[in-house]
């Protein structure tokens, strides 16, 4: 269904398209909300904004942040968020998603630690307050391209995501998961060495962990039932939390609850084959994850962005045209958050409110002054503008001249293994 480009020259027009379309877009002129500390495991966020993980592929070969990482993380702690949700940092060399993703190692932690630092200082310095900050680890599953060309590294073969098969070696075994799951130990000790708070054991996106708890087809011990689907998440907590020392560093994970592909290629889908989410497994997960490993908040994500980007991050222009309006896809994942947040004893950090550009921190405050989330997270906004947040602050809004327009660029960039960041805001940097 082909729509018009973003056309909303006020809040109540925007308001009025969402309630024609009947998509669920709550908004809220007063976004007063948004500046209330959120406590989190002992720790507290000074705001309920968070700057999402977005891979800027510009790290260094051996995996520390390069200059364009430090140049970004330096721009995020100015602009004040209360939560940096760190980029994906790999956990393997093998699982890397480009030849530049992170990857953190004995011999680099004290580069991250330095980063951590600087990011801590300028917060302090410009906003009075230092972020919590959460390092996403990752498996890149079927999305691995240590050396820079595709080596995936599947859990099962997935016909919505393969023209063709895949060939029978590139699925991995359960002896390799094992492997994979015993790598989070390392990793999740030297998170801590580094000085994040917390570490986030990726399950979104369809990267490894995410699409096994799709595996319906996959036998053997990691496939079929939900005990089996979620193992292999599972074990990699269990095997991270061995590695910790003391009580005040945390596990927490960036979930899919809705893959948008039907059964059985899908988690958090009807088994009638239709699109229609079922977030009973997806409420099932957080809530055992919750009581096993007393994770403080959960961040909750929807598609692919590979292959049905506009269910994860609505946009004007793509590679391909959906067949909903944007307001769709945002009103389905603000119900999906409603809904986990409404059903599970865990704060929720929401996603996909940056399509909105400077109507975003209405949905915002609308989200979590409703209670539909205790937190918002931004990804394109920050790379198009982290200033947005003093924007916010000052009672005139986000304004439309510096938003993020929902162009796609920076994706664009990622997919091609290029250092990326927003094409329109930061031109002189990032060029297609």
């Amino acid at each position: 269904m082909k729509h018009e480009a973003f056309h909303y020259p006020t809040l109540a027009d925007a308001e009025r398209e969402a309630k024609k379309l009947n998509a669920f877009v709550p908004m809220s002129e007063d976004v007063s909300v948004l500046f209330k500390a959120l406590p989190l495991a002992g720790k507290q966020a000074a705001n309920r904004i968070a700057f999402q993980p977005m891979e800027g592929t510009d790290g260094t070969e051996d995996g520390a942040p390069g200059e364009l990482t430090c140049r970004r993380y330096h721009r995020f702690a100015k602009a004040g968020p209360g939560l940096i949700w760190f980029e994906a940092v790999a956990t393997l060399p093998e699982t890397r998603a480009s030849a530049h993703q992170l990857w953190l190692t004995e011999k680099n932690v004290d580069e991250f630690r330095k980063l951590l630092d600087t990011v801590r200082e300028i917060s302090l310095k410009e906003n009075g307050y230092a972020p919590v900050i959460i390092m996403q680890a990752t498996n890149s599953g079927r999305y691995s391209k240590p050396h820079g060309y595709p080596e995936p590294l599947t859990a099962y073969s997935c016909p919505p995501l393969e023209d063709t098969p895949l060939p029978a070696d590139r699925i991995v075994s359960d002896e390799d998961l094992r492997r994979f799951e015993e790598a989070y130990a390392h990793t999740a000790a030297l998170c801590q060495q580094a000085g994040f708070d917390g570490m986030d054991v990726k399950c979104c996106h369809r990267y490894l962990a995410c699409e096994l708890l799709s595996a319906f087809t996959r036998p053997g011990a990691y496939g079929g039932s939900y005990e089996n689907r979620t193992r292999f998440l599972k074990n990699c907590y269990r095997s991270a939390k061995s590695a910790l020392k003391g009580s005040s560093f945390f596990l927490t994970s960036r979930l899919n609850v809705y893959d948008g592909f039907a059964w059985p290629y899908g988690f958090g889908v009807r088994t009638d084959g239709s699109l229609t989410p079922d977030l009973t497994e997806p409420v099932r997960l957080i809530r055992e994850l919750k009581e096993e490993f007393d994770i403080p908040l959960i961040n909750v994500t929807m598609g692919n962005p590979y292959k049905n980007p506009h269910v994860n991050r609505p946009y004007d222009h793509g590679n391909y045209v959906p067949d909903e309006h944007p307001l769709e896809g945002i009103g389905r994942m603000m119900q999906g958050v409603s809904e986990i947040q409404h059903a599970v004893n865990v704060p929720v950090l929401g996603s996909a409110f940056s399509y909105l550009r400077q109507y975003a921190g209405n949905l915002a405050a609308g989200m979590v002054a409703g209670g539909h989330c205790a937190m918002a997270g931004f990804g394109r906004m920050a790379f198009a503008n982290p200033e947005f947040i003093h924007e916010l602050r000052s009672g005139d809004g986000i304004q439309a001249a510096h938003s993020c327009v929902a162009c796609g660029g920076c994706a664009v960039l990622l997919r091609n293994g290029t250092p990326a960041g927003c094409i329109v805001r930061d031109r002189e940097v990032y060029k297609l």
